[in-house]
């Protein structure tokens, strides 16, 4: 069954108690995500039937097509690999050919032997430990592993270990600044504090709010050809301008 949650939020978005917005602001927050969600619905991310594979999907989709890492995630199961433990006693030269379909392979291979390392070394194989870390402590520690940048250690927090840190992406980045709420040229952090400060700290909420816009990227808002008329959040455009 697939960890991310099944159905759309059922309480409303709620902005961070205490934080003061301007109207826009406010509205571009709250409303955005009501559009979002209306328009196309539980998105049911992360795919993956344990916490582990979305762990390995996590690492795996880096610079390559969501399609590909199906493909790479077929073959590790078929091969009786999606598990910490089989995946840590496997020849590097066989994960390398099963990880192929996701491009980088031998690199992605590598990242995945490394957080295996990790998660032995400093938790004893077990995921249920390294989960039971608050995000704080536990975000560092897999920054400081080989191959794993801020987007991955968050959707691995996020979609594995449920814990309440947002994922920023291009895809996020593109539409608040499109939509004035953020500089083009905000880094990885500006972009994340935006909605830790400005939402209320809910796993579910920010699973589904990241997932509508990562859609909302693919379908409307690209890169060279924005389709700002067919898309929920079009209307909001002038107002954030």
């Amino acid at each position: 069954m697939a960890l991310a949650p099944a159905s759309p939020l059922a309480a409303p978005i709620r902005l961070g108690a205490g934080t003061k917005l301007s109207p826009a602001r406010r509205r571009s927050l709250a409303d955005f995500y009501e559009a979002l969600d209306q328009r196309l619905g539980p998105q049911n991310w992360w795919p993956g039937e344990t916490r582990f594979e979305v762990i390995a999907g996590a690492i795996l989709t880096q610079s390559t097509a969501w399609s590909n890492v199906e493909r790479a995630i077929g073959n590790l199961r078929r091969a009786g690999l999606l598990h910490p433990a089989a995946l840590a006693h496997a020849p590097l030269a066989e994960v390398e050919r099963l990880v192929r379909p996701s491009g980088y392979f031998r690199q992605k291979a590598r990242k995945l032997k490394a957080f295996l390392r990790f998660l032995d070394r400093r938790f004893g194989g077990s995921l249920d430990r390294m989960f039971r870390l608050p995000a704080a402590e536990l975000r560092p520690l897999l920054l400081a592993v080989h191959g794993i940048g801020p987007e991955t250690a968050d959707s691995i927090l996020l979609y594995a270990g449920r814990h309440p840190i947002f994922v920023i992406d291009a895809y996020t980045k593109r539409i608040l600044a499109r939509h004035g709420l953020l500089s083009a040229k905000a880094g990885y952090e500006e972009a994340q504090a935006l909605f830790h400060r400005e939402l209320s700290p809910q796993a579910p909420l920010f699973n589904q709010y990241h997932a509508l816009l990562v859609e909302t990227g693919k379908r409307w808002c690209r890169p060279r050809e924005a389709r700002c008329n067919d898309c929920p959040l079009g209307r909001y455009l002038e107002t954030a301008r």
